[in-house]
């Protein structure tokens, strides 16, 4: 058990990172009431089968109404919106905070209409997998991950407490970090693999040397590779649109690594080849 509670929870987006919070913050014994909020009825009717939240509902401004905290896990490109359709309905001291994946760009978009008795405070719970909706939520995502929060000047010291504390009792270890350090490291060890992941997948697809499909010859390392392009399309059109200046510079990095391995295997340089290696084997073997 932890000491942290909120009374009522309301979350707008009951998939993965929605769900998984709530379950969390139930089976710590750290939350009242989780009310789940979001568009489509069947995936709301299964977040309530499967006991993710209390009560559900597609009214926006019924939802979030005396909620203590409020969670946005939606796309990034909806989270202004919801959260400029949910202001008018927010009590006073209400902590409204996100799951987004970009930080800067949700920032600019909330706060020019943030109510002075409201608080926001960016957070970004680094977790997840490919799957996404009720279903595809659980207690133990959080469990040793990172959620990074990125307080602005108008983040209040206590509303920071609070989501700080809401997220170490769902198993993170919490951060905070500056709003564009954030966005350009996220662009990096995140971003950038899902759009290689994305492209490789095509890049494969389209390979028409041969009549079949060459995709089903692939094996366990292009599964385990390009697991992430299974991810939802709709979330990481928004990320890119969103992180674009950072993800570019990225994306140019990694060409200019690419372009190296090209020119080394065209060389047929095979030192050059192994030291790509080595030095790739040993950065890869020092996070594990």
């Amino acid at each position: 058990m932890t000491n942290f509670y909120i009374d009522k929870l309301a979350i707008v987006g009951v998939g993965l990172i929605g769900g998984s919070l709530s379950l969390a913050l139930k089976a710590h014994g750290a939350v009242g009431q989780v009310v789940g909020i979001g568009r489509g009825q069947a995936n709301l009717d299964k977040a309530m089968e499967l006991r993710v939240v209390d009560s559900v509902t597609r009214d926006l401004a019924a939802g979030v109404a005396d909620a203590d905290v409020i969670l946005l896990a939606t796309p990034v490109l909806t989270l202004g919106p919801v959260a400029r359709q949910a202001m008018p309905h927010l009590k006073p001291g209400t902590i409204l905070t996100d799951g987004g994946s970009v930080k800067q760009a949700v920032i600019d978009e909330i706060e020019p209409f943030l109510r002075d008795d409201v608080q926001f405070v960016p957070g970004h719970p680094i977790a997840g997998t490919e799957h996404s909706g009720a279903e595809a939520a659980f207690a133990s995502l959080y469990q040793g991950r990172r959620c990074i929060l990125t307080p602005t000047a108008r983040t209040a010291p206590a509303a920071l407490a609070t989501v700080h504390a809401m997220w170490e009792a769902a198993g993170c270890e919490v951060v905070a970090m500056e709003v564009e350090k954030h966005d350009r490291v996220l662009a990096a060890v995140s971003h950038l693999p899902h759009m290689v992941a994305y492209a490789l997948v095509n890049a494969v697809g389209a390979y028409d040397r041969y009549e079949e499909n060459i995709l089903e010859y692939s094996a366990g390392g292009f599964r385990d590779f390009t697991r992430i392009a299974s991810s939802d399309p709709t979330m990481w059109r928004d990320i890119a649109l969103t992180n674009r200046d950072a993800l570019i510079e990225m994306i140019g990095q990694f060409e200019a690594y690419l372009r190296e391995l090209k020119d080394d295997v065209a060389q047929g340089d095979s030192e050059r080849l192994f030291e790509f290696f080595r030095r790739s084997k040993e950065s890869r073997d020092a996070i594990l």
